[in-house]
């Protein structure tokens, strides 16, 4: 323009011939921090929901406490070292150890029937049997099938039981008749590595045993440290079932038959 002044007619000249800008990109999101942490969320099932409610109602409603020990299975170790291959020739099923709890704790009841009893209304309820619960960990939970009349039950018997048992359980196939109406619960936390717990009440049942993993350990047998295997066991009770008296020497009784397990296959 005149003057060297910038007229409209200028702009308009220049705004043609201006070479066409590029679209900026639009920027790069800034990667996530190292070692992002993320969370999921699922459903709780319908078995974990009834666990979780029983669970609640154990602690709540219960006078629960859990008096311990420990066992010396070497003696147990050494039987089933010893007849194990002949067990498995005979019975076509290997002798693990949920046998000789179960004989024991049998027994035990059967001195000890309130360790074994229950609360219904305002009454005690004592049973001359023992259907033992056995408590079994699934993919969806834990599930305690029972064994009927386990007191009347060989080893062989009780370990093909257990077996089928467990089977059905992780098959999702158990029936609501095959986990009810048990005398009393045992549950094995040392298959997982425990050394020692409190377990939980089963209920209606008055108690339940706790075994645990087997660790060498030193002991004193006859004045003499010696390296022993040893298990600590559990006993969680309702104490408003069962006193102290009884749910000690419960325990010391299943203790006792297992450190000597031929009293087991005599009965005494």
């Amino acid at each position: 323009g005149v003057g060297g002044r910038l007229t409209k007619e200028d702009a308009m000249a220049a705004q043609k011939t201006q070479a066409p800008v590029a679209p900026v990109a639009p920027a790069a999101a800034a990667p996530g921090p190292k070692g992002e942490r993320q969370e999921r969320r699922e459903k709780m099932t319908n078995l974990r929901k009834t666990i979780a409610r029983r669970l609640v109602a154990v602690k709540n409603e219960t006078a629960m406490l859990t008096t311990f020990n420990e066992v010396d299975m070497k003696p147990v170790m050494d039987l089933r070292k010893k007849y194990k291959d002949q067990f498995k020739e005979k019975y076509d099923v290997g002798l693990g150890f949920m046998s000789f709890f179960t004989k024991a704790c049998c027994m035990a009841l059967q001195e000890w029937p309130a360790v074994g009893g229950r609360i219904e209304g305002e009454e005690l309820v004592y049973s001359d049997f023992c259907d033992v619960s056995i408590a079994v960990s699934t993919p969806k939970g834990l599930v305690v099938p029972v064994i009927r009349n386990a007191e009347q039950m060989s080893f062989d018997q009780i370990e093909k039981e257990i077996i089928r048992l467990a089977l059905r359980a992780r098959d999702g196939k158990l029936s609501i008749e095959e986990m009810q109406g048990g005398t009393f619960t045992i549950t094995n936390g040392g298959i997982f590595g425990s050394m020692l717990s409190t377990p939980i009440i089963n209920a209606p049942q008055a108690a339940i045993l706790g075994m645990h993993n087997i660790v060498e350990r030193p002991v004193v047998v006859e004045g003499q440290i010696v390296i022993r295997p040893i298990m600590y066991v559990a006993l969680s009770y309702d104490h408003r079932i069962v006193d102290g008296r009884e749910s000690v020497s419960f325990l010391k009784r299943v203790k006792d038959l297992l450190e000597d397990p031929t009293r087991l296959l005599l009965g005494v």
